[in-house]
């Protein structure tokens, strides 16, 4: 047995010990950030490509979030829903005219919100649409990631995520994700209530749908009296150069879900928000938690918004992605597939018969000093905080690059 003799591997033996192995993460070991930067515990400097799965559009430990923190966590925490707090209705305005919707129904995780959003349209369906009890249906895509709670990954395609873990709950049909005739087929069907995706597919490696899918989908939704609603929890608050991924088509989800970014990487928040009509179907005691909308989440959420407006985050996310695919393409590397993306959510595609590949290029990549992760196999999404600049993507690129020839 060889011993571990740096800090890192020192650590990461204890956490392997001592924690659940229900992830596999690159062997570096971080201990702190800011802006576009980790180190490790050695004193190592890394670009963040992954930011956190879009949970850091504003950059590590923004200082304006993390002032608004700190103040708020001296002051009160956390009453539950049991008591008012002086900042749940000062929240709720805001991020219920921020994106113009009637009311918001705070959550901690982005699963807690998809679960939230599926009650809600279930609930609707019945009340308004008048559907029979307990058979509703919700249509969801091929290849989603919407978490892993037992009733999510229930209607997932992912075999990973539900092999050992059944039995599944129903009420959930399964359409091609990108094809407009298979959704309208499956709305054909009286008892469906709502239509959920993805307005870019991000744990399947940033798959983005055709031109007018989402506004076409949308519009079948509007006429068949189904509600659409938007995962918008990694795609949503700049990262793909507009506020929201939806907002590329003015398309407005019937029911919008947010999270990650929300609180700038600081904490678990995400929120639901939706009309009068759907929200107010749900009455006292029918759905809740503890921890939804604390005062410290809702000081934490509204500086985090206002953080992205502010400093123009949009914008940049939408330059500087369009830059990055650009030198990407011109790298005009063998062993790069498929570019695809929108803003900075973007990924490659490793073409390598090495079925390791990708993992190898991001191991390599790190000892470079860049931080990304495979997903599915073959490919690497590259999603940095949304303040990088030209001369950090010419950077990353050259890193990117040089990493390439790990494959040759």
């Amino acid at each position: 047995m060889v011993l571990p003799h740096t800090l890192s591997e020192q650590l990461i033996a204890r956490e392997e010990k001592y924690n659940a192995h229900n992830y596999h993460p690159l062997p570096v070991m971080l201990e702190r950030g800011e802006g576009l930067f980790v180190w490790d515990v050695e004193g190592k400097k890394y670009f963040d490509f992954l930011s956190g799965y879009s949970a850091i559009n504003q950059g590590h430990c923004h200082p304006k979030i993390i002032a608004t923190l700190t103040a708020q966590a001296q002051k009160l925490t956390l009453t539950s829903r049991a008591f008012h707090s002086s900042l749940l209705g000062e929240y709720a305005e805001y991020i219920t005219k921020f994106f113009g919707y009637d009311k918001v129904l705070p959550m901690n995780t982005g699963v807690e919100a998809v679960e939230t959003a599926l009650k809600l349209a279930r609930k609707w369906g019945y009340v308004n649409k008048g559907i029979e009890n307990n058979e509703a249906v919700v249509i969801v895509c091929s290849e989603n990631f919407h978490g892993r709670t037992i009733n999510v990954i229930s209607f997932s395609t992912d075999e990973s995520s539900k092999n050992g873990f059944g039995p599944f709950t129903h009420g959930y049909e399964i359409v091609e994700y990108n094809n407009i005739g298979a959704l309208a087929e499956a709305l054909q069907n009286k008892n469906v209530c709502a239509f959920l995706l993805e307005p870019i597919q991000g744990e399947a490696g940033v798959v983005v749908p055709d031109a007018g899918y989402l506004k076409t989908c949308y519009e079948m939704c509007k006429v068949a009296n189904v509600l659409f609603i938007a995962d918008e929890i990694q795609t949503g608050l700049a990262r793909t150069g507009k506020m929201l991924a939806c907002d590329h088509e003015e398309v407005k989800p019937d029911i919008l879900i947010l999270g990650k970014a929300l609180s700038g990487g600081t904490l678990p928040i995400s929120a639901v928000l939706c009309s009068d009509e759907i929200m107010l179907q749900i009455k006292p005691g029918e759905h809740g938690s503890t921890y939804g909308g604390n005062p410290l989440a809702c000081a934490v959420a509204m500086t985090a918004l206002q953080v992205l407006k502010d400093e123009n985050m949009c914008e940049n996310a939408e330059n500087m992605g369009a830059y990055f695919r650009q030198q990407l393409t011109a790298l005009q590397s063998p062993f790069i597939d498929i570019i695809r993306g929108k803003g900075l959510l973007n990924a490659i595609v490793i073409k390598h018969e090495n079925k390791e590949a990708a993992w190898n290029l991001c191991m390599e990549m790190m000892h470079n000093g860049l931080l990304a992760k495979p997903t599915h196999g073959d490919k690497i999404r590259f999603a940095p905080p949304l303040l990088i600049s030209k001369g950090d993507i010419d950077e990353c690129v050259e890193i990117i690059e040089k990493s390439l020839k790990i494959l040759e």
